[in-house]
């Protein structure tokens, strides 16, 4: 099946938005988006925020580029990572040599390759369902204790962490939590509406490099996640892709680019 006969899909229409389309697959969305007025408008939306986004991060792209972002800062950080990979594999084999270490060999091993927006997004789920239906203990810290929570996370994630201000989307932070991931700790923050509606915001350490976000429908749970300098934020909440990506841009734009200027 050649590219004119594949049907429109969600990678097309993100790629659409991004301007990453051209020749005979443009205009393939070009007429489809013609076809589909609601589709149509959703797309428009969704450049124009993306544009908005654009536009409020452009100073940070006039700014001189950090030292560790310079090659030979890099290229350090690289062949550290390399080293670790290395003796961790190394270790590993030690283990697998003594015996009964092969699945757990292989889930490892597994994970670190797989480290990426699914992952994050998968975890973030798993948190927001096991936590957003709990009446008497739904956050490990309240909102009251916010100074505190606040630097009890962040001490543990390893880098500064803030909870951002939802409130003109009327969502209301409750507290936080702590969380365990096979990649290290993760926090929570609880949100809460006046009317019993719940978010959370997720931050987990990762080694992905991603910095796009991705969006997941997953039943009544939706999910905009995205990667960046070695943290996965994920924003989830019963909503649909609407009504949660400019709540998301509010995150990235408070928590993730708070933590990476860092």
């Amino acid at each position: 099946m050649n590219g004119l006969q594949a049907p429109i899909g969600e990678d097309d229409l993100q790629s659409f938005v991004d301007g990453r389309l051209g020749g005979e697959r443009l205009a393939a969305v070009e007429n489809y988006l013609e076809a589909n007025p609601d589709i149509r408008s959703r797309v428009s939306l969704e450049k124009q925020q993306r544009s908005a986004l654009r536009s409020a991060l452009q100073a940070k792209f006039s700014e001189p580029v950090p030292a560790r972002l310079r090659i030979a800062a890099i290229r350090t950080a690289r062949r550290q990572l390399w080293r670790r990979r290395i003796a961790g594999a190394a270790a590993a084999l030690v283990l697998m040599a003594a015996g009964g270490a092969g699945g757990w060999f292989a889930r490892g091993q597994s994970t670190a390759l797989a480290l990426g927006t699914t992952v994050v997004t998968r975890d973030a789920v798993a948190a927001y369902r096991t936590f957003v239906v709990e009446v008497a203990h739904p956050v490990e810290v309240g909102a009251a204790q916010e100074a505190h929570l606040i630097r009890w996370l962040s001490k543990r994630l390893g880098r500064p962490l803030k909870a951002p201000d939802l409130t003109q989307f009327g969502f209301h932070l409750m507290g936080g939590r702590l969380l365990s991931t096979d990649a290290g700790a993760a926090a929570q923050l609880m949100y809460e509406t006046t009317g019993g509606r719940r978010l959370t915001v997720y931050v987990q350490a990762t080694q992905g490099v991603e910095t796009a976000f991705r969006f997941r429908q997953d039943g009544d749970a939706a999910t905009f996640a995205w990667l960046d300098q070695g943290y996965g934020f994920a924003v989830t909440a019963n909503s649909n892709r609407s009504e949660l990506l400019p709540i998301a841009e509010v995150v990235y734009q408070s928590l993730d680019g708070e933590m990476l200027q860092q």
